[in-house]
């Protein structure tokens, strides 16, 4: 394996600007955390991300039928992976989508011919790990699209399944181009691995469960049906705001949200396993780590919220974050006290240990192909 891969000289400083242009559109929190990675691992995490998005845009608009969806997550990756060059794709989604998909994602969708060039800049071994990202995540799409009600999905290890299709991929796939970065990180690699599938499946829990009811206006329901129907509750059924299921849909909410806290836990010992010397990259995870902490505790103090809106964190709350772990993201012990801080009066995981919860939940989904 080569680590300390140049690829910053090789993407032309044009096309660093334009990924950063259009992730300011699509994903300001992700383009304010990037400016702190390694230079040469800027150009690399924004392709991801994109990569990643335009996938995100095919599942989430509301007016592609499932069969779209399906015809286009495949020729995506027929486009990413060199098999097909379908210029034509770009064009021909961004005409489908719908009026609520918003103009940024439209003007991604429309340049994916250029985000794509921009990854073929990288080296062979990080094109291929970000070709098995999208692979994954197409894959994963297709499935759950398929079979996506508003009854939630069948159980807890099924959730798990998804979140992994959709973002503990993700996870996994930064890490491994961390290891490629680093030959001290990838001596950890073995630990990193299912701790960075359990922060990036952390991540996704705090998305699903802001964005309940707005995927419900869509017509889907990611939640897991078993641990609802254990309070009395089912998905299929709910409004937001049903005053009559309050206090059960509410338990409900809690168990997720103290499994959610439990794998943000897992994101802590990851940034702790970092060198400090890699103080850009513990910023980009910590920054990522702590808003989500902040989101879930608006969710805990309000789990009978109506709308995402009433659940999002202040920009006062975005900046406190980012100010106390950039001074703090050298050392563990502080950074510590600060997600104790965070996770104040968040329920917790207490019938598993540690390690037993992240095999059953993150690492099993692991697909090491």
């Amino acid at each position: 394996m080569i680590h300390n891969s140049t690829t910053h000289n090789l993407v032309p400083e044009s096309e660093i600007a334009f990924q950063q242009k259009i992730l300011s559109g699509v994903a300001r929190t992700f383009a304010l955390t990037t400016p702190q990675l390694p230079t040469n691992l800027k150009a690399l995490f924004g392709n991801v991300y994109l990569l990643c998005r335009i996938n995100d845009t095919i599942e989430d608009d509301p007016e592609l039928t499932v069969a779209q969806k399906d015809t286009f997550a495949r020729r995506f990756v027929s486009v990413v992976t060199g098999e097909n060059d379908d210029e034509s794709f770009g064009q021909e989604l961004a005409q489908l989508l719908s009026s609520s998909t918003l103009a940024s994602e439209k003007e991604l969708i429309n340049h994916t011919t250029r985000v794509v060039n921009i990854k073929r800049q990288f080296s062979p071994l990080q094109q291929k790990i970000l070709e098995r990202c999208v692979s994954t995540m197409s894959r994963g799409m297709v499935e759950f699209q398929r079979n996506a009600t508003v009854d939630g999905l069948a159980d807890l290890s099924e959730f798990n399944r998804y979140c992994y299709s959709v973002a503990g991929i993700v996870g996994e796939t930064m890490t491994e181009l961390m290891c490629d970065h680093s030959d001290e990180i990838a001596k950890q690699r073995d630990v990193l691995i299912p701790l960075a599938i359990s922060f990036g499946q952390g991540l996704q829990m705090i998305n699903i469960l802001k964005d309940t009811w707005e995927d419900r206006a869509r017509g889907v329901c990611w939640l897991p049906r078993d641990i609802f129907l254990a309070k009395g509750i089912e998905l299929g059924t709910l409004e937001a705001g049903n005053t009559q299921v309050d206090e059960r849909f509410a338990a409900g909410m809690s168990e997720l949200i103290a499994i959610a806290n439990y794998h943000l836990l897992n994101a802590q010992r990851y940034i702790e396993m970092i060198p400090s010397r890699e103080s850009g990259y513990r910023r980009y995870c910590l920054w990522a780590a702590g808003m989500a902490l902040a989101t879930l505790r608006q969710i805990n103090k309000n789990p009978n919220f109506k709308n995402g809106n009433e659940v999002k964190i202040s920009r006062t709350t975005v900046r406190t974050i980012i100010v106390l772990t950039s001074i703090f993201s050298r050392s563990n012990r502080l950074l510590g006290k600060v997600f104790d801080y965070l996770r104040r009066d968040l329920p917790s995981v207490k019938t598993k240990d540690g390690r037993d919860y992240i095999a059953e939940s993150a690492l099993s989904q692991h697909d090491p192909r």
